[in-house]
């Protein structure tokens, strides 16, 4: 066992180094992508557990698998003040991602080639774990969990995720053909990428894997071709397969990365018009089997993308669709930290002047297919938030000052009516990752 798995990391390594992973040039930069920055926010993931925000400053994160550096980049993009630690086992990949981060102007960053194996030599425990686009290649996937968890702070928290099995089918079938080929025996080469793409080119059109795994011109790059056809080491799993992980290596799951993708009632077109039977159904489902549902329904995800950490036993929290006017009265509102732009704080400006609305989506492309637009009346209210958090009871004498009549009754708006529509503006923002509530 432990040469079969010897041997197949060395298989990875080789891979890696001839081709390192990701694959972008040195000066590119993830500031041109909100939502990625988002994603690798920690705020965005530990709001998402605890329901508050987070100070990155002084955070200390570990990108497992950190490959080329350039998620290593995105997180310190994302962090302010954070410290990066980086490991690989490819060591050209490792050379690039000191280069990288260097290049960028980030000092506070290490960078290890080693196994995750070996992890537990690093003198750290850390705040946030990355593991993104790794842990589908280990052979014991537990072991793997328990040796991230094992350096994990208690109130921590670790984003990893797995290959779909159901949505990647195709390219497993591909894979079982150059494998028994013998073009997997060792890292690809050359002459294995050729014979690929000759193969496949040639085949007839209709043919299924054709169709399935072959539809554009950049599946024919030998980037591509190894991340796909000639991945070595690569496995697909189901949604009970991840929870089965999590039971089984004693963490828990605190949610999809990517959350509004996974709505499963959100897959029809009026959900509130199917039988009453089947929505009763759904409800009493376990958030593990409405998460398995959706992607039998819809299995369009190629990662099953996910955020867990130790068990949080005494967490406290309560939901903000449960909070009393007395949570409402104590709350503090904040835009997410993506949003705090000063190019943000000028269309805010433009738009309350100019009277027009803003689509939020353009500044920050949160995976929901309902891109708000806000007038711009609500951005009047909601401007003082890009340079500060606010108490929620500001923002209501704030709309009162604005908005002191009702525009149908003429009559004085009172602090009760104020406090409903500002809780109207603020709760789909919420639901929606643009605006944190904490009480």
């Amino acid at each position: 066992m432990v040469d079969n798995r010897m041997e197949e990391i060395e298989k990875i390594r080789d891979q890696f180094n001839a081709l390192p992973y990701y694959n972008a040039p040195l000066e590119a930069t993830p500031k041109v992508d909100p939502s990625s920055l988002y994603i690798h926010n920690m705020v965005t993931a530990f709001y998402r557990r605890d329901q508050k925000v987070i100070d990155t400053a002084g955070k200390v994160i570990l990108d497992a698998g950190c490959g080329s550096g350039y998620k290593s980049l995105t997180l310190a993009e994302a962090n302010p003040g954070a410290k990066i630690v980086g490991i690989d086992l490819s060591e050209k990949s490792v050379e690039i991602a000191r280069e990288r981060l260097k290049f960028h102007g980030f000092t506070d960053a290490e960078f290890y080639v080693m196994p995750i194996e070996n992890i537990g030599t690093l003198e750290y425990e850390f705040d946030y774990i990355n593991c993104d686009e790794v842990l589908y290649l280990f052979s014991d996937i537990i072991k793997s969990l328990t040796l991230l968890k094992s350096v994990l702070k208690y109130d921590g928290i670790l984003r990893t995720n797995l290959h779909s099995k159901i949505q990647r089918s195709h390219y497993y079938r591909s894979q079982r053909i150059w494998k028994k080929l013998g073009l997997m025996d060792s890292a690809p080469q050359e002459a294995d990428y050729n014979l690929v793409r000759e193969a496949m080119q040639s085949l007839k059109p209709g043919v299924f894997l054709k169709e399935f795994a072959w539809k554009t011109n950049k599946e024919t790059s030998n980037e591509y071709m190894a991340m796909n056809h000639l991945f070595v080491g690569d496995k697909g799993f189901e949604i009970p397969d991840l929870f089965e992980f999590l039971r089984q290596s004693g963490l828990e799951f605190v949610g999809m990365v990517h959350g509004s993708q996974w709505d499963l009632l959100g897959l029809f077109k009026n959900w509130d018009e199917l039988p009453i039977e089947l929505i009763v159904k759904f409800s009493e489902l376990s958030i593990e089997e409405q998460l398995h549902i959706h992607e039998l329904f819809h299995s369009q995800q190629r990662l099953l993308d996910f955020w867990c950490g130790h068990p949080q036993e005494n967490s406290q929290m309560v939901s903000v669709e449960e909070w009393t006017e007395e949570h409402w009265h104590q709350a503090t509102v904040q835009l997410h930290p993506q949003l705090r732009t000063e190019q943000f704080k000028q269309e805010e400006i433009a738009a309350i002047t100019q009277m027009s609305a803003l689509p939020l989506h353009h500044y920050l492309p949160i995976d929901s297919e309902t891109a708000p637009v806000i007038d711009s009346g609500v951005i009047s209210i909601l401007l003082p938030l890009i340079d500060a958090p606010c108490a929620f009871r500001d923002l209501v004498r704030r709309s009162q000052r604005l908005y002191p009549v009702d525009p149908v009754t003429g009559e004085a708006i009172s602090p009760l009516q104020a406090a409903e529509k500002v809780k109207d503006l603020l709760i789909p923002l919420y639901e929606m990752g643009y605006v944190l509530l904490e009480s």
